[in-house]
């Protein structure tokens, strides 16, 4: 039997499941985590039992989702998300399944699933279930489709950023096949979300590999929101804070793209767009000096921009004689 770092409270849930005769599993990204030696941020399991059955076993539920199976559990060591097996049926909005039914087995589950590396689950005694070879992917440095890849990302183009946004955490490849597929439904991005596309881009600036956020630009995945397929290298991210202001402002400086093609929050447009305004408070002249210098209202905030900009461009002139000079010359203007 293989024992893994399972917390407390969902080693709780499996048991409670399993003891009212229910199949139990830890599933997908826990999963894969667990074989990377990384601890999860959460955990699903998937299950037998019906959303009425598990609500019933567990006195602290929430139906997240019971039209699609899925019951969140609280617990003391977070939230557990609980979907019953289940296949699905068409996609018209090209997002969602239209309506599941819960007739099948965990291979049938699993077989529903977008990556192999995320199709796999935890038998009762450790065992690792994988019907689809995600551990030869895992162990290749793979991201590959489960079964045909233009069927998945028919059923949800989300997937093609999740398959970039995976590739950039993990340092993974996308395989041939997956990759080409993601080229030819590219123009089904315009199914999804500004907010989702803006969450699964900004996952990948921030991972240890946001040189592949040039991968959306040049495989025609941001087409509908800014039509460019050109992109330059985006190595040179990988030297800024792993913080949202600085790499999408970097992203944005090196390829134009505009962020307010995306709702975005209005710190993080200001800070991509006015990077000059991060730079105010680290100036060497304090608004209390330029004031002194008989500057007024709002000549002090002009001042103050004018001055960053510059120093953005030439940081050795953060000195108070350099910045001295250059309100003079303003001021001569």
């Amino acid at each position: 039997m293989r024992r893994w770092p399972i917390p407390a409270e969902v080693a709780r849930c499996l048991s409670t499941l399993r003891q009212a005769g229910h199949s139990a599993h830890p599933v997908g990204g826990c999963v894969r985590d667990l074989l990377l030696g990384r601890t999860p941020g959460d955990y699903d399991l998937c299950t037998s039992a019906r959303p009425e059955q598990v609500m019933a076993l567990f006195a602290h539920t929430i139906p997240t989702g019971l039209r699609h199976g899925t019951v969140t559990v609280l617990t003391e060591d977070g939230p557990v998300e609980v979907t019953t097996f289940r296949r699905e049926g068409g996609y018209a909005d090209g997002r969602h399944p239209d309506g599941v039914s819960f007739d099948v087995g965990l291979t049938q589950d699993l077989a529903r699933r977008d990556f192999t590396i995320n199709a796999m689950a935890l038998g009762p005694e450790g065992e690792v279930i994988d019907p689809f070879d995600g551990q030869r992917d895992l162990q290749a440095g793979v991201i590959r489709c489960v079964g045909d890849p233009d069927r998945r990302f028919a059923e949800d183009a989300l997937r093609m950023l999740r398959a970039v946004r995976f590739a950039a955490q993990l340092g993974f490849v996308i395989e041939p096949e997956t990759e080409d597929a993601i080229r030819r439904s590219a123009g089904r991005m315009s199914l999804v979300s500004g907010e989702r596309i803006k969450a699964e881009l900004e996952k990948t600036l921030l991972s240890p590999h946001p040189e592949r956020a040039g991968d959306l630009i040049r495989w025609g995945l941001l087409a509908h929101l800014w039509p460019v397929r050109r992109c330059p290298d985006l190595t040179g991210l990988r030297a800024l804070p792993p913080q949202p202001v600085p790499r999408w402002r970097g992203f944005c400086q090196a390829t134009g793209f505009p962020i307010a093609c995306l709702p975005v929050e209005r710190v993080l447009r200001r800070g991509v767009c006015h990077p000059e305004e991060e730079i105010i408070h680290r100036l060497a002249l304090s608004g209390g000096e330029l004031a002194a210098l008989g500057l007024r209202g709002k000549a002090i905030g002009q001042a103050q921009r004018a001055l960053a900009r510059h120093v953005l461009e030439h940081p050795e002139d953060n000195r108070r004689d350099s910045l001295l000079e250059l309100v003079r010359a303003l001021e001569r203007k």
